[in-house]
């Protein structure tokens, strides 16, 4: 059997297994039909097999060198790549995205693998530091080294809206391996052939590069059961997930009620405020209103990143931007959503707020309902501050414009909102003063800004944050996308007085690799 067949099969230490459950078939959300083959649900014994093979697995797994699992990730690449058509077809069967987005997200999935590879060949992710002995000091001061390691064998959800690049070879297992940590993965259910696919691959890619067979598993099956018993196994040290709040809140729940407790590192829900600044209004506006409404549809509005909500000061301006906008999103085709249940949950949220009484609506159409069209509204700043039904997330192309007295209006709503994953700010040098005002609540409350632009299109990059404080993830602290994602995955560990020949190399007084490390506090290759 090819890499590139599918068989309804979980993947267990590296051999197929037909799951001990139920079954169920994936769905065509374009043609509104079933998928072939059926797909069946693992039972907790399997569960347990894929976890304690994972533990098992994590102690090899961890010490093998930067340079070997630099190479698992560049051939877990090679190995998705190699599957050629018969992924993106699978992946545009089974999610109705056209053949450019799943080609771009494959590219984006290969490009985080790789961009954890270089991390890996740098070095300097384990954060080594050394502080010599003092043995002269009163008191005596001993010999101290600390380095990051892996926390054991992570869980790891398949987002709905990413198929490929925040799914079963995406940020969360990508960052995983590379700190060393194998991964029990959970399929998602609207995309199971597309995961078997991509999770054959990357067992080729264990295969090959001589790993133990514990160090990755697929997970197949619907409903709560499934993902709840995982994140409950002993063996497993942490959580990373994308997706709904309940979803993300309930695996929280069972994370923190284990004997042991362990971390989740989930995204869940932001609306990711627009801000419309006055210079940048009257001289922008109906670029600003096309491009924002390109924004809002782009993937049918799918995007975590999505622009739910815009805030501006009314004028001349606005009105602009207003009409600008609606002439954009109603020359937008309607377009298939991912799945019947994303689909309903946009059409009640359009509906909620359709009808409530603070709100007008400037643009709502009528579509079939497994796709969606773009809705946008309006409500006074007031009226918004006063109506917390307002403030929830909507996932697809609908957004609210709320229409503020002042700046001071703008920063108070901030204050109001929940964390959030992006903020954009659109300014001109007249509007700096304004920005200023913003800026500090924005920093407590969001985990990227930026300026002139729309939060939809995450960069793949060092420096990228995509996280917030809660509801947009569970820890605010972290990020699922850039290297800074490996964070999640490591703890740190102290070595005192050890002799040489028992420290990792990283840690030992040659560093023939030229690994930066702080000594006594300061940045150097010594």
């Amino acid at each position: 059997m090819t890499i590139a067949q599918i068989t309804g099969e979980a993947l267990i230490g590296g051999v197929a297994q037909r799951g001990a459950g139920g079954s169920f078939k994936a769905w065509n959300p374009g043609a509104r039909t079933h998928i072939e083959p059926a797909f069946n649900m693992v039972d907790i014994g399997q569960i347990d097999q894929a976890c304690s093979l994972a533990g098992k697995a994590f102690d090899v797994f961890r010490n093998t060198t930067d340079d070997e699992r630099a190479a698992f990730l560049d051939t877990v690449a090679e190995q998705i790549m190699a599957l050629g058509d018969a992924l993106v077809e699978r992946a545009m069967a089974e999610t109705g995205l056209p053949r450019g987005r799943i080609e771009g997200e494959r590219g984006r999935t290969c490009t985080q693998l790789k961009l954890f590879a270089s991390l890996l060949r740098e070095g300097s992710w384990q954060d080594p530091r050394i502080d010599p002995a003092l043995p002269q000091r009163t008191p005596p001061r001993p010999d101290l080294r600390s380095r990051l390691i892996g926390v054991g064998p992570v869980a790891v959800f398949a987002a709905s809206n990413f198929p490929l690049a925040f799914s079963v070879a995406g940020g969360d297992t990508a960052s995983a391996f590379a700190a060393g940590c194998p991964v029990v993965l959970k399929a998602h259910s609207a995309h199971p052939g597309t995961s078997e696919l991509v999770a054959r691959a990357v067992v080729k890619a264990v295969e090959l590069c001589g790993l133990p067979a514990g160090t990755f598993a697929l997970l197949t099956g619907t409903g709560n059961g499934i993902g709840q018993a995982l994140v409950a196994h002993p063996a497993i040290q942490a959580v990373g997930f994308t997706g709904s709040r309940s979803g993300g809140t309930a695996l929280m729940a069972v994370a923190a009620g284990r004997q042991q407790p362990i971390p989740v590192y989930a995204e869940m829900s932001s609306i990711n405020p627009v801000f419309l600044l006055p210079q940048a209004l009257e001289q922008h506006a109906e670029r600003i209103g096309r491009e924002f409404a390109a924004s809002l549809t782009l993937g049918v509005g799918q995007f975590c990143t999505n622009p739910g909500l815009v805030l501006a000061i009314d004028g001349p301006g606005l009105s602009t931007f207003c009409a600008a906008a609606t002439a954009a999103l109603n020359d937008t085709q309607p377009a298939t959503m991912l799945s019947a249940g994303i689909a309903s949950s946009f059409r009640r949220g359009v509906a909620a707020l359709g009808s409530n009484e603070a709100v007008t609506t400037l643009l709502r159409l009528e579509h079939e309902e497994n796709q969606g069209h773009a809705a946008l509204f309006r409500v006074e700043g007031d009226a918004f501050l006063a109506r917390k039904e307002l403030h929830e997330e909507v996932f697809g192309p609908a957004s609210l414009l709320v229409v503020c007295k002042d700046v001071e209006q703008m920063r108070a709503i901030v204050e109001h909102l929940e964390g959030q994953l992006t903020a954009a700010i659109h300014l001109e040098e007249g509007d700096i003063a304004a920005a200023q005002v913003l800026l500090p609540t924005l920093e407590r409350k969001v985990g990227r800004i930026l300026a002139n632009g729309f939060g939809t299109g995450v960069e793949v990059a060092h420096a990228m944050v995509h996280g917030g404080p809660f509801p947009a993830t569970a820890d605010g602290r972290s990020t699922s996308v850039g290297t800074g994602a490996i964070f999640r995955f490591l703890r740190p560990v102290a070595y005192q007085n050890l002799p040489q020949a028992l420290l990792p190399a990283v840690l030992r007084d040659e560093n023939p690799r030229g690994i930066w490390r702080r000594r006594d506090g300061a940045l150097g290759k010594e």
